[in-house]
């Protein structure tokens, strides 16, 4: 028999006798989290008679976890590139209040215009403070963690300062169908929400540009060996950067969704989303240490995330019991990825 045959051999021997945890490993690292939450939505049918797989409470569920999944989204190229952004949840308030008073603005033009200007403009501040983010990172060798958490001070103060530490009100009701309406509500009825589609094409976007592009292999090259990735002729400042651009853009984008859900710019907007955008990109895959992750599993974590909440908010449960809840999850997924690494070095 050739030493070929017999490596052969021995391989298909070792699985045979090892098959359990192969099947074992392949599910952690492939669907565990899918299969979490499929098991939930199942107890849930079950515990609510049926209320929680109610058409309206599904669309609901879509609707409360569009927001955390886009700035999510940007979370995990930072995740993925050995990062973190602590600065989202300020951005949020940020774009939301500079949003809200331009749709306030007389202009005498169409309000969709001031829609349209408050959404970009809003995308605009939250790119240039992940602009600053990066920069003070990449030039200055300051960490993410001390980097973002100036930045997340930063925003902070400045919403205060821009609103006088007042909500912006009375905003225009075009300005609602960012963060409330439906697609084609007329023709289909409330079937769809505006939300959720913009939720998809950022996430759909973002998962072509991960997975397919040459950038996105530069996100998990950084990830995995920065060093290893520079030698290899990566820029890695410039991809850094970018991806700190992606991530407050994002938020930008994320805020001004909020305060149209809201139907006001409040200064005090976005307290604890960083958290919960990590919790989504971690309970979905997306390792702490960098080089792994994926957008389909961050929408997975931060559908986790979302069914939690809304099956304790069926079964009333209080929001500082929910906290809770929501901590020990996040802190199970931790241990199931170390678990999942632990088997794929074994393997």
């Amino acid at each position: 028999m050739s030493a070929k045959q017999t490596s052969t051999s021995a391989t298909q021997g070792a699985v045979a006798r090892g098959g359990r945890g192969f099947k074992l490993r392949e599910l952690l690292s492939s669907h565990g989290m899918l299969s979490v939450l499929l098991l939930m939505v199942i107890v849930l049918a079950v515990t609510t008679k049926g209320l929680f797989l109610s058409p309206d409470n599904l669309i609901n569920v879509l609707r409360q976890i569009s927001i955390n999944a886009i700035i999510a989204t940007g979370m995990t190229f930072v995740i993925i590139t050995g990062g973190i952004d602590l600065s989202v949840g300020s951005i949020v308030a940020l774009a939301g209040v500079v949003g809200a008073s331009i749709v306030k603005l007389q202009l005498g033009v169409n309000v969709w215009w001031l829609v349209i200007a408050a959404t970009l403009v809003g995308a605009l501040i939250g790119a240039v403070a992940g602009l600053a983010n990066g920069f003070s990172i990449t030039r200055f060798a300051v960490p993410p963690f001390v980097a973002t958490l100036a930045m997340m001070t930063v925003a902070r103060g400045l919403s205060f300062i821009y609103t006088g530490g007042r909500p912006v009100w009375g905003l225009p009701v075009e300005f609602n169908a960012l963060g409330r309406g439906y697609v084609l509500e007329r023709l289909i009825g409330p079937v769809f929400p505006v939300p959720v589609l913009i939720m998809a094409v950022v996430m759909i976007a973002a998962h072509i540009v991960l997975s397919k592009t040459t950038f996105g292999r530069y996100v998990y090259a950084i990830g995995g060996n920065r060093e290893a990735a520079r030698l290899a002729g990566i820029d890695v400042r410039r991809v850094e950067l970018s991806v700190y651009m992606l991530s407050g853009l994002l938020s930008g984008l994320a805020g001004v969704m909020l305060a149209s859900r809201l139907a006001s710019g409040q200064p005090n907007a976005g307290v604890m989303y960083e958290l919960d955008a990590i919790a989504a990109t971690v309970v979905g895959g997306t390792s702490l240490t960098g080089g792994v992750g994926r957008i389909s599993g961050t929408l997975i974590g931060a559908l986790i995330i979302g069914v939690i909440r809304n099956g304790l908010n069926l079964a009333g449960v209080e929001s500082y019991t929910q906290q809770v809840v929501l901590g020990t999850v996040i802190l199970g997924a931790v241990l199931l990825d170390q678990l999942r690494r632990k088997l794929q070095a074994k393997n």
